[in-house]
C-alpha cells in the first residue's frame, strides 16, 4: 500500500510538471541534415512566440543535427547562425555527433559511424566515403579530408555540445537516461543512446525526461517522458515540444 501511494503521488506531481512563470521553451527533435523542415519550423517558432509574446524564449535542440539527411553542412551552418534572434539557444549532443567526434580522433571508427548514415554528413562536406569498411587506406583518407575540410567553426560547435539541461520539472537529453540512477549520476552513453531500457520503464526519474533518438509516428507522451523524434529523415515531420507554466502543445513542419 505504501509503495502504491508513493507511486500514486508521483504520477500526480508528474503531471502538475511546470516551468516558471514568463518561460517558454521550444524543444525541437531530431534534424539528421534535413535543413528545409528546419527552416520551415523556425519560421513556425518564431510566428508562434510573436503572437504571444513572453518574458524569455528559449530553444533546446536535442542533438542528432547530422547524418542520413543530405545536408547535414547546412544544418551546422544555420544553428552556428543564431537562426532565432532574441531566444537562448541550448545545443544537446546527440549519438551521432559522438561518432562524428569518433571518426576524427579514429578512423577505426568510420564502418560504424558509416552504418548510422555517416556517410552523408562526409558527402555534404564534400569527402567520399570509402567503398568498403575494411577499406583500412580508404578510411584513412577520408578521415584525413573530413578534418581538413570540417571548419574550425563546426568542430568547436560538436566538442562544446552538452549532454543535458534542466529547467524546472524536466530534464532535456538526446536518448534518455537509465531508471532508478539518479539523474545526477547517469552515464554519457546511456545518455546519448539508451532505449529500451528507458523507453519501457514505468518509473518516476524525478524529472519529465524530454528527448529524441527513437523514432515514432507521433510525439509520445508519458507520465515520466515525452519523446518527439518522429522521423524527419525517413519523411516524418519535424517536431518540437512547447512548454509554458504546466501547458504542453506541439509545433510540426
Amino acid at each position: 500500500m505504501i509503495a502504491r501511494l508513493f507511486t500514486s503521488r508521483q504520477r500526480a506531481a508528474s503531471a502538475a510538471a511546470r516551468l516558471s512563470p514568463g518561460t517558454r521553451l521550444y524543444a525541437i527533435g531530431d534534424i539528421h541534415g534535413c535543413i528545409e523542415p528546419l527552416r520551415r519550423l523556425h519560421d513556425i517558432i518564431r510566428e508562434h512566440a510573436a503572437a504571444q509574446p513572453v518574458a524569455r524564449n528559449a530553444v533546446i535542440y536535442l542533438g542528432d543535427y547530422v547524418d542520413r539527411g543530405p545536408d547535414s553542412r547546412a544544418v551546422i551552418d544555420l544553428l552556428r547562425d543564431n537562426p532565432l534572434g532574441g531566444f537562448e539557444c541550448v545545443y544537446l549532443k546527440g549519438n551521432h555527433e559522438a561518432s562524428l567526434l569518433q571518426f576524427l580522433d579514429d578512423e577505426l571508427h568510420g564502418p560504424q559511424w558509416f552504418a548510422y548514415g555517416g556517410d552523408a554528413t562526409l558527402r555534404s562536406y564534400g569527402v567520399s566515403a570509402p567503398h568498403s569498411a575494411t577499406d583500412w587506406a580508404g578510411l584513412e583518407r577520408a578521415r584525413r579530408e573530413f578534418a581538413q575540410r570540417l571548419p574550425s567553426e563546426h568542430r568547436d560547435f560538436f566538442s562544446r555540445l552538452r549532454l543535458a539541461h534542466v529547467e524546472d520539472d524536466y530534464m532535456f537529453v538526446h536518448a534518455g537516461v537509465r531508471p532508478e540512477v539518479p539523474l545526477q549520476e547517469q552515464n554519457s552513453d546511456d545518455l546519448l543512446w539508451i532505449r529500451d531500457e528507458f523507453l519501457f520503464s514505468d518509473v518516476e526519474f524525478g524529472k519529465i525526461v524530454v528527448h529524441g533518438h527513437s523514432i515514432s509516428e507521433a510525439p509520445i507522451v508519458r507520465h515520466n517522458r515525452i519523446g518527439i523524434d518522429t522521423g524527419a529523415f525517413a519523411g516524418g515531420p519535424l517536431t518540437c515540444l512547447v512548454l509554458e507554466g504546466t501547458s504542453r502543445s506541439f509545433l510540426t513542419s
